[in-house]
């Protein structure tokens, strides 16, 4: 096994680490994430309250646990829609050519032609404020990432000798596509996707500082991070611990990314 391979493997069980923890963090919580008491309100890190506590005594490390599984859960179901999505129109459009292609890429340009984080604030205003919502308006603004990438993959595939070959002994367009193509765009789509959940992790707490994804009094990261500012000088803990949580999740997710691209050696080849 390469090297390249081993720190790909390490990343992925730490990474599984991690979303296991994500998975049991409201079990973990050392005290009930809604429980408002406000004689304990804007207290520093403590031996009961590890993370301090917010201006209506809930325990941030409670909330930080509790809010893991509505910042990172709901950005994996949005990554993997807009992946099998993106990726099916992409290969549709790559393969079929023609006015199908007219077609599927001209709608893939007009999405594209707005500012994609302005995109979804609008889709998510029109939508009205949720996570549902917020999830909807994230899919809207990611899936054009995976048809535009996987159309080009498809296009320069069309082409190879094998896919020739495979035509002329008359194998069907079904067994080309899933026997030949998409075995070989998987790895860079794979690869893209994990690139792309730290970005969708990024807008989810993105739409919900703004009021327009998960709404109080649930526990997400980017909605305690909108209301942490208020407090910043009295309680700098409000914010601090839900902004380290956003920065090692992100940070671990790219990390996973570039160990699975250098072990897949996903590069200019394709």
């Amino acid at each position: 096994m390469t090297k390249a391979k081993k720190r790909a493997l390490f990343m992925c069980i730490l990474l599984a680490a991690f979303l296991v923890l994500v998975l049991l963090g409201k079990y973990l919580a050392p005290n009930d994430p809604y429980k408002t008491d406000l004689s304990h309100s804007l207290e520093g890190p403590s031996a009961q309250f590890p993370f301090g506590t917010d201006n209506l005594g809930r325990c941030i490390l409670s909330r930080v646990l509790e809010g893991a599984s509505a910042s990172v859960f709901s950005a994996l179901v949005v990554t993997g829609i807009v992946f099998a999505a993106g990726t099916a129109i992409g290969v549709a459009a790559g393969y079929l050519g023609g006015a199908a292609d007219q077609i599927l890429m001209k709608i893939t340009m007009i999405f594209q032609a707005f500012p994609s984080f302005i995109l979804a604030v609008a889709v998510a205003g029109i939508l009205g404020p949720g996570l549902k919502n917020a999830m909807i308006s994230l899919g809207v603004m990611y899936w054009t990432t995976y048809a535009r990438l996987a159309r080009s993959l498809v296009l320069r595939l069309r082409g190879e000798p094998y896919i020739q070959a495979a035509r002329l002994c008359g194998a069907k367009r079904r067994h080309i596509l899933w026997r030949h193509v998409l075995p070989a765009i998987l790895p860079s789509m794979v690869t893209t996707g994990f690139l792309d959940i730290s970005n969708v992790i990024l807008s989810m707490a993105g739409l919900s500082f703004l009021g327009l994804g998960v709404q109080a009094p649930a526990a997400e990261w980017g909605l305690m991070i909108s209301y942490g500012r208020s407090f910043l000088q009295s309680g700098p803990w409000c914010i601090l611990f839900p902004s380290l949580a956003l920065f090692v999740t992100v940070i671990l997710f790219n990390l996973t990314g570039d160990c699975v691209r250098d072990a897949l050696d996903v590069g200019g080849g394709m």
